[in-house]
C-alpha cells in the first residue's frame, strides 16, 4: 500500500477512483432511492442524478433476474459490466455497513483497461468499507 493509504471518506474514495487510468466519471448511488450521493469527473452526456436513476434501474433488473441469481451463499452479484466500442461502465455494489444499498457507477473511456480497472476499483471500495468499521 502507498503511504497515506486510508481513504478519507467518500470524496477521497471518488478521487482515487478518478485516478484509475481511463476513468471518465464516477457516481456513488443509493439504490433504494436511485439518487446520486456524490459524483466526480466529467458528466457531459447525462448529469449525475439522471445517470444515477437510470443505472439504478439496471442494477435492480439484474438483481431481480432469476436467470442471473446464484444458488450459493456468499456468491452474490457484486459487479455489472456494460461495454461498448468506445469504453465501458463498471457498476459495483458496495459491501460493508451499507447493507448493499449503495453502488458505484464508473464510466471508462477506450484508454481504460477492464482487468486493471476492476482490480483497482475493488481495492478502493474495500478500503472505503473497511474504513467505515474503524472508529
Amino acid at each position: 500500500m502507498t503511504s497515506g493509504s486510508a481513504v478519507f471518506g467518500i470524496d477521497g474514495c471518488l478521487e482515487r477512483i478518478m485516478d484509475i487510468p481511463g476513468a471518465h466519471s464516477v457516481t456513488l448511488v443509493d439504490s433504494a432511492s436511485g439518487l446520486a450521493i456524490a459524483a466526480a469527473g466529467r458528466h457531459e452526456l447525462i448529469d449525475a442524478h439522471e445517470a444515477a436513476a437510470t443505472t439504478t434501474d439496471v442494477v435492480r433488473a439484474v438483481l431481480d433476474c432469476p436467470a442471473l441469481a446464484t444458488d450459493r451463499d456468499g456468491d452474490d452479484i457484486a459487479e455489472i459490466i456494460v461495454s461498448g466500442p468506445r469504453g465501458f461502465h463498471l457498476l459495483n455494489l458496495v459491501n460493508g455497513d451499507f447493507d448493499g444499498r449503495l453502488f458505484v457507477h464508473v464510466l471508462f473511456d477506450e484508454t481504460g483497461n477492464l482487468a486493471m480497472a476492476r482490480f483497482q476499483l475493488r481495492a478502493i471500495l474495500a478500503e472505503l468499507t473497511e474504513d467505515g468499521h474503524e472508529r
